[in-house]
């Protein structure tokens, strides 16, 4: 019998909604730079709970080196095995203005707790943010409160700044380049890739 694809998760919520990054040039080469975090109020409370019917992952267990193929046009991430597919993430990439890099790349870092050093929040001592949604290079931390950079888990950068990592997906291509995953796809795709992983991108 063959191994129960994670359909049977589709109603799994996206628990995060995060900021996206962009590819930069220049001295910034290959640092991570994220344009405004999400605000989770500033979206019907029901968006932040799509059902994900797309994603499964029946990789457990195969065998071969493994590989991704990131489409654009189909919203989807294709995690291979060898010659065998082994699992697929729905996804929302770079929108018409900050379009994902396409290519072929491979893994270059993986930072499961990655955070952002240019967007956030400004939090007291006790971590209540005190200011949200945050440019470092623009907002000018209130006395009392430091920085606290956005959420980007699990991230698997291929290319300058981008990368695959958790976000928040609202059904169409939204980000600043990155791609961004639902969580639990997200964590399984960072489980089953090392630096080296070869990452197509395609339109």
């Amino acid at each position: 019998m063959p191994p129960i694809p994670l359909r049977a998760l589709s109603f799994c919520f996206v628990a995060l909604a995060l900021a996206s990054c962009v590819s930069t040039t220049g001295p910034r080469g290959g640092q991570t730079q994220y344009l405004e975090a999400f605000d989770p109020n500033s979206v019907p409370h029901s968006a932040l709970y799509n059902q994900d019917m797309d994603s499964y992952w029946d990789g457990d267990g195969m065998v071969g080196a493994p590989s991704i193929v990131i489409d654009i046009s189909d919203q989807k991430a294709y995690f291979y095995k060898g010659n065998s597919l082994a699992g697929v993430s729905a996804l929302s990439t770079g929108d018409e203005k900050h379009p994902t890099t396409q290519g072929r790349f491979k893994i270059t870092e993986k930072d499961q707790w990655h955070k952002s050093n240019l967007y956030g929040d400004f939090v007291d001592g006790a971590g209540n943010v005190v200011v949200a949604n945050i440019d470092v290079t623009k907002d000018k931390a209130p006395p009392g409160t430091r920085f606290e950079g956005s959420k980007m888990h699990h991230f698997m950068r291929f290319v300058g700044g981008i990368g695959m990592h958790e976000g928040f997906l609202p059904g169409y291509p939204a980000s600043h380049g990155c791609v961004r995953m639902p969580g639990h796809m997200a964590a399984i795709f960072y489980n089953n890739v090392e630096k080296g992983t070869p990452v197509t991108v395609r339109p």
